[in-house]
């Protein structure tokens, strides 16, 4: 029921008599608008709205194109709109004229639905009301958020020259970010080029279209015709300007265009504000963003997130989680970064405690937190943790797309798991080079030299380049296999097939398997002629080969090389003297464990990891940190006395 306030303003109406319904002055007294006004503006729900709407049709208020047009706008333009009523309202008028029409297409292109705008407009068309130019920017509007919508947004382009309304300048504007949006930028730029109602919302929209299209140089050219046309830019025209420095990673161009604004006295809008901040942070220059953040009055969610994902880029986490915990609102996207921030940083225990305070946080993770949270369980080799995160990705009914299926097959393959990495693999509908190579690479680590040597093969059958990491892997299965030839073959492929210079890991994998075939002359004559200088992973690799094969000197050769680039690496001293200890050298061994107390090295502790029930913990030699050490150190002396009980037991047989 309606109050009783609202009913007895309602009995004020008068029930209109046929012969005063053409009467516009009555239909108009100013009493009735201003009740109505009031009504409406008053009404909280669909049931209130329907009775106003029966006391227009009973005192016949509804035969006024004003009042009639007054209910459909509060219908389709409200704070908590009702499109399909409107649209109902809208049909059962006797002649409802171009504003009724007009604001119901308005609020479907408002809406999810910017489809029916353009059923609407048919129906208009058929009723014979004629558009006007308040019509057609809705229109592109509609168009300009379905996707692959042109021929329809070039239909209405048509009906808007036919009527001669092309010369409107926000008609244009409207068309113009259209054909941008739906048709490209070519159609785009001859409509923008071919037009002489341009003013600066034309060009903003055209350079802001280059931006969005990744085409940051188009838009600093247009800028560049701009400025010779006399045309004085605004906040909205530095946005996209600064937009294309952040894209083309030119920070004295987006510093000159800081110093614009503050020289011509442009206003720092939260928006242009925020696009100054990321630029900088894309440009690797923080401490500007730093400045931009701190001096903001307002912000938004996009300012606090721009600098937590700064933060993180730069390693700063205690930054990021600061400026994060700040925020007053966190939707997905500074939850991804944060979560993105540590797994960059290798800090993947972190990443896992911070999505389990997502989820208390009623916040729901993404593709993107789930690629994240792979890559951190592969980081720690927490498999329990991944194969919960599978079953979660299926039971969401996630998109198993090209990332989240690559990071997948990443972390089986790396969690020990191959099989299930083949089997995700093989379900992933579509596969980039990314995947191809993290198959390649897990069967390689696996010792599957021939199904990574054959992934290779399928991968450039069907015209996907490989690039260094790829290579990398095909070497390192040719490594693991023992397989010379093929090694060679791979190698010299990257510069004469494919261009790729190798890299210092790719060396290490010829050192590696030239060394462990026992082709030691060879293996140095590839480090030796390597283009770049070889690090401590290619003397290495050299070592362990000349300790495999008894090569004392060349072994003590990469041994002085190893100790000039890190003379406190312990191992290094260990692997030495062991080397000299297996070759009946006693006094070279005891001269390599002398030269190490001389400088002070000591040995490195081990470290380990293991996962329970989910958790990744972390020991290194005699830690006694764990909460439970005693338990476990219990558990430990079982084994030991076990393990002594067995071998005397052995002994006896």
């Amino acid at each position: 029921m309606l109050s009783s306030t609202t009913h007895r303003a309602l009995n004020l109406i008068p029930n209109c008599q046929s012969s005063l319904l053409h009467n516009q002055n009555l239909i108009f007294h100013p009493p009735h608008v201003s009740l109505l006004l009031s009504l409406l503006d008053s009404c909280s729900s669909l049931r209130h709205l329907k009775q106003i709407h029966a006391q227009m049709v009973l005192s016949d208020l509804i035969s006024s194109p004003f009042a009639a047009g007054r209910l459909v706008a509060f219908c389709a333009l409200s704070d908590t709109p009702n499109l399909p009523y409107s649209v109902a309202v809208l049909r059962n008028l006797c002649n409802p004229n171009t504003f009724s029409w007009n604001v119901v297409i308005r609020g479907y292109s408002d809406s999810d639905d910017p489809k029916e705008s353009i059923f609407l407009y048919k129906d208009m068309l058929r009723s014979s009301t004629r558009p006007d130019n308040r019509t057609f920017p809705f229109l592109f509007k509609a168009c300009s958020k379905m996707s692959g919508c042109f021929r329809t947004g070039n239909a209405v382009l048509g009906h808007v020259v036919q009527l001669g309304l092309i010369s409107d300048v926000f008609i244009f504007n409207a068309a113009l970010h259209m054909i941008a949006v739906c048709g490209g930028l070519v159609y785009a730029r001859k409509l923008f080029d071919g037009s002489g109602v341009r003013d600066l919302v034309s060009w903003n929209t055209l350079i802001n279209a280059y931006v969005q299209c990744g085409k940051p140089r188009e838009g600093l050219g247009l800028f560049r015709e701009m400025e010779v046309g006399g045309v004085r830019p605004d906040e909205v025209t530095m946005i996209g300007l600064v937009s294309c420095c952040s894209q083309l990673q030119d920070l004295e161009l987006g510093r000159n265009f800081h110093r614009y604004v503050e020289e011509n006295e442009l206003e720092f809008t939260v928006p242009l504000t925020n696009a100054l901040m990321d630029m900088y942070i894309k440009c690797a220059s923080l401490k500007p963003a730093e400045i931009l953040f701190h001096g903001m009055k307002k912000r938004t969610a996009i300012s606090w997130t721009t600098m937590v994902v700064g933060y993180a880029k730069f390693g700063l986490l205690d930054k990021a989680r600061r400026v994060f915990d700040e925020m007053p609102e966190k939707d997905v996207i500074p939850w991804n970064a944060l979560i993105a921030g540590y797994v960059q940083c290798r800090r993947g225990k972190e990443a896992l405690a911070l999505f389990h305070e997502m989820q208390t946080s009623d916040v729901k993770p993404n593709e993107v937190t789930m690629v994240s949270l792979l890559s951190a369980c592969t980081q720690l080799g927490a498999l329990d943790m991944g194969l919960w995160i599978h079953r979660y990705i299926e039971k969401q009914n996630f998109s198993l797309n090209v990332a989240l299926g690559t990071a997948l097959v990443d972390m089986y393959a790396k969690c020990g798991k191959i099989k299930k990495s083949l089997q995700v693999f093989e379900e992933i509908p579509e596969r980039n080079a990314l995947t191809w190579t993290s198959i390649i690479c897990g069967l390689a680590s696996h010792g599957c030299a021939r199904d990574a040597i054959e992934h290779f093969h399928r991968m450039t059958e069907i015209g996907l380049a490989p690039d260094d990491v790829t290579f990398l892997g095909v070497l390192s299965a040719c490594c693991h296999a023992g397989l010379v030839d093929e090694g060679r073959k791979y190698f010299a492929q990257m510069s004469s097939v494919y261009k790729l210079p190798p890299r210092i890991k790719h060396y290490s994998c010829m050192v590696d398997l030239l060394g462990r075939a026992g082709l030691l002359n060879e293996a140095l004559e590839v480090v030796r002629t390597m283009h770049i200088k070889p690090d401590a992973v290619v003397w290495g690799a050299l070592f362990f080969a000349c300790r495999i094969h008894r090569n004392v000197s060349m072994g003590e050769y990469a041994a002085v090389r190893l100790l000039e680039l890190d003379p406190h690496d312990s191992g290094i001293y260990v692997l030495l003297a062991n080397m000299y200890v297996e070759a009946n050298m006693r006094d070279e061994a005891d001269k390599a464990w002398q030269l190490m107390k001389q400088k002070g090295v000591e040995k490195t502790p081990g470290c380990s990891l293991i996962e329970v029930d989910g958790m990744v913990h972390e020991f290194i030699v005699r830690d006694k940190s764990h909460q439970e050490c005693k338990e476990i150190y219990a558990c430990l002396t079982q084994l030991a006395k076990q393990i002594n009980c067995d071998r005397t037991m052995a002994d006896l047989y």
